[in-house]
């Protein structure tokens, strides 16, 4: 007997309208796949710029997106072992995650911590391997390092700073408005500012002539620019969105965005050479696919003990696209969940 499911879905990227909300039913579990009821999802800015046909990975045609999410095991295909009916669970996706069930590959799926919930679970798994992966594999954090980490008060930026205090780094977290400055205080940044036309002279006040070892860029423009150029020999910037091509608008403005894209930072490959710095760029549907790396940063991420993380904001399912909305704005802090 087949599931039926509720899914927002696409019928053609381009504009946030034209995310509608379908119902179907949901084949099977086949061998080596987990069928899931889903209680949370996990919004990312992937998703908005999957919606908007700003993503490369955007799949051609209709489509449900949506890339983390958190539930309960409700039946195992053949071949599943580590997972059992009523298991609580969180995965990753490439797409797919809006929606009320889930049908996914076990290897995708981890349990959730018996002290956390479902919010905790669908907010974990994106932002945490982004953050490790900067941070760890392509940024190398050593033992206190200083590292400059934008959006900090979102998702990723919250476990970017958990994870560079393991390494006893010094952490100076940019948000975009003076409100979110308390709880960096609250996630014990050792400094913070807000991004604003003298971001450069402000980020030379903090570092005082100390060097900067690694910078965690979602940003662009002028922003990466004061980055990058303060970066210390062998510093390593990693780069893993590009938040300024984001607006608060239903579909792209073309003009706008070919004006941000002609307009963006170029760096000399000589002059990297000169200076010692480097560059690291990876998004995380990549990461998707290596499923061997994907289990080895997640069995290494068990040994640091992270805590739960931060959940800003809670919508229920039927207000998925007013919870877009304000993800858009630039106003929410921490993870932005939607509960089925």
């Amino acid at each position: 007997m087949t599931v039926k499911r509720k899914s927002y879905v696409v019928s053609k990227a381009g504009n946030i309208k034209n995310l509608q909300m379908e119902t179907e039913h949901i084949p099977e579990p086949r061998e080596n796949e987990v069928l899931v009821a889903v209680r949370s999802i996990g919004l990312n800015f992937a998703d908005i710029f999957a919606i908007l046909g700003l993503y490369s990975a955007t799949p051609e045609g209709s489509f449900i997106p949506g890339l983390e999410f958190a539930g309960e095991v409700i039946k195992t295909g053949p071949g599943v072992g580590e997972f059992t009916k009523g298991d609580r669970v969180m995965g990753v996706t490439r797409f797919g995650g809006y929606t009320t069930h889930i049908t996914s590959e076990s290897a995708y799926l981890q349990k959730i911590p018996v002290d956390w919930n479902y919010d905790q679970g669908a907010a974990f798994l994106v932002q945490t391997l982004t953050a490790y992966y900067g941070l760890y594999t392509l940024g190398q954090l050593k033992e206190n390092e200083t590292v400059l980490i934008h959006s900090a008060a979102g998702g990723v930026g919250l476990m970017a700073n958990r994870l560079a205090k393991k390494k006893n780094a010094v952490t100076i977290g940019t948000v975009g408005n003076a409100g979110k400055l308390d709880l960096l205080k609250q996630e014990a940044y050792d400094h913070g500012i807000v991004r604003s036309g003298k971001f450069g002279s402000d980020l030379d006040d903090i570092l005082k002539g100390e060097k900067l070892d690694v910078v965690m860029e979602c940003i662009g423009g002028k922003i990466f620019r004061a980055g990058y150029e303060r970066l210390a020999p062998r510093g390593r910037m990693v780069v893993y969105g590009s938040a300024r091509y984001g607006d608060q608008s239903d579909r792209p403005n073309w003009l706008r965005l070919a004006w941000l894209y002609l307009t963006r930072p170029k760096i000399d490959p000589q002059k990297m050479i000169e200076l010692n710095r480097s560059v690291h760029g990876f998004n995380l549907i990549w990461l998707y696919e290596q499923k061997e790396l994907m289990h080895t940063i997640l069995s290494e991420l068990e040994a640091y003990s992270l805590s739960a993380p931060h959940v800003g904001h809670s919508f229920p399912f039927e207000e998925l696209p007013k919870a877009i909305k304000l993800f858009q704005s630039g106003t929410t802090t921490g993870k932005v969940v939607i509960h089925t």
